[in-house]
This record gives C-alpha cells, sequence and structure tokens, in this order.
C-alpha cells in the first residue's frame, strides 16, 4: 500500500518517544525518519511484530499513522476482512484531502477483494469514487469487484467510463473485452481486444484474450498461435501460465 501524504505528514509532526513509551518503532536499524516509516518497514519483515507495535503505539497517541500501519500489517497477515475494515474506518474519520481520503477507500476495497468480499469492495471503491470521480483507476478497481459478482453489465459500465477518460489504455479495454466476452457481447470484446493491441502490440494480456475469441469460432490454429506467443512473450507472467494451461488441452486427445 503506498503512503498516503497526510498520514506521513502526521507522524512527521508526532512527538518523538519519551522513556516510557519507546518501542521497536524506535529502532533506527528499521530505517526511515519516523515511527511511521519503520513501522511499513517492519511489516514487510515481521508483520505480527508490527501488528503489535502499531496497537501499542495507536493507544498512545499515534493517531491515524498508526491505524494505517497497523491496517498494512493485517493485509500482509492475510487478515484482509480486519485489514479492509480498518481502512474503511480511517477512510470514514475525515482526515486529510478528499484524494487522500479515496486512497485510503481504494486499499480497502483491494483488501475486500482479497477477502473475496466484492460487495463489502464495490462499496469502498464507491466511496472512493464519490471523493475522485474522474479517476480511471479507481472506476476499474469498481469494475473488477463488479466482475467478481458476476455483474458484467457494471463492469463494462465502469470501464466504459474510464475509457473516456483515458482512452489509451489497453490495459483497460482487455478488462471491457473480458466483461464484454462474458456478458456474450462477443463481436464488441474483438472490438477492444484489436483496439489494445494497437496501443500495445504483442501485449500478453490481448493476445490470450483474442485467442478465446478465436477458438469460439472454431479457428483453433489462430488460438494456439496467439497463445504460444503469449507464452514466448509473457516471461513466467500469470497470462503466459494461462496460456500454457489452454495449449495443453488443445494438445489433450479428444475423447471418442
Amino acid at each position: 500500500m503506498p503512503i498516503v501524504p497526510f498520514l506521513l505528514a502526521m507522524a512527521m509532526g508526532s512527538p518523538p518517544g519519551s522513556r516510557a513509551d519507546l518501542s521497536v518503532l524506535d529502532d533506527g536499524a528499521l530505517g526511515g525518519h519516523n515511527r511511521y516509516d519503520r513501522c511499513l518497514a517492519l511489516t514487510r519483515r515481521d508483520p505480527q511484530l508490527a501488528l503489535s507495535a502499531a496497537k501499542s503505539w495507536e493507544v498512545s497517541a499515534g493517531g491515524s499513522p498508526a491505524t494505517h500501519c497497523a491496517a498494512v500489517a493485517l493485509v500482509a497477515l492475510k487478515r484482509y476482512p480486519d485489514a479492509a475494515r480498518q481502512l474503511d474506518r480511517l477512510g470514514h474519520a475525515n482526515l486529510g484531502s478528499a484524494l487522500e481520503r479515496a486512497e485510503i477507500f481504494d486499499q480497502a476495497g483491494n483488501a475486500w477483494l482479497l477477502a473475496s468480499r466484492g460487495g463489502e469492495a464495490t462499496a469502498s471503491f464507491s466511496s472512493a469514487l464519490a471523493l475522485s470521480p474522474n479517476d480511471p483507476d479507481l472506476l476499474a478497481d469498481r469494475a473488477r469487484a463488479a466482475a467478481f459478482l458476476r455483474d458484467w453489465k457494471a463492469a463494462d459500465l465502469d470501464l466504459s467510463s474510464a475509457l473516456k477518460l483515458d482512452a489509451s489504455r489497453a490495459d483497460l479495454l482487455i478488462l471491457r473485452a473480458s466483461a464484454r466476452h462474458a456478458f456474450g457481447r462477443k463481436a464488441e470484446a474483438r472490438t477492444d481486444v484489436e483496439a489494445a493491441l494497437r496501443i500495445l502490440p504483442n501485449y500478453p494480456e490481448a493476445l490470450l484474450e483474442r485467442g478465446t475469441l478465436k477458438l469460439e469460432t472454431g479457428d483453433t490454429k489462430g488460438a494456439r498461435a496467439d497463445w504460444e506467443a503469449v507464452v514466448a512473450t509473457g516471461g513466467g507472467s500469470a497470462a503466459a501460465e494461462t496460456a500454457q494451461q489452454r495449449l495443453n488441452t488443445l494438445a489433450r486427445p479428444k475423447a471418442k
């Protein structure tokens, strides 16, 4: 999770701990210039210790920086619902600018998605969009939550809105192509895929989706060529792994 500027500013302005409340977050070996920096560093090294230290700091006037660090530690510990709830509470606390609060709600939404809670994720992303309505990434995040819920129409609407804000985003075109494909709008999905490939030739995710569309029309040779290109250029990515699985399926003898 990125550092939210107002949290960093608050941490910079916090008084240093007295001898009575020294904690692991005062250990300069962690790096950073304040407890917040050190707490975030500790979430990567030992998230359980970071959570404990953040909670202790929170009750001794650590404020929002301590709360946010605790949420980051909860994500690292894969306690996604707890992290999401904490981030939502922080977003509703009305601290910082609208854009900074939108970032917090976006983090909450992504934590809810990690918890496989699409409805709660949608609510958090909607809170973020209420504060920053012209952010294509927030629209794309809410579309991912809609896709998780198999609400392809909502996903399509959000991605179309995002593409009106930035028509050059190949990643958004492929997300919309996937939604339209699932929604049965295959011709429009193919149009989005080809548009993405004009922006980014050999884009693995676009080739993966195009191969699937080709296979559904009976073009096995074309599907194989697209998926082989993904494996060759994907560099071990998730797209390359999926393409290899589909190639393996094509290679299996058909049952008689």
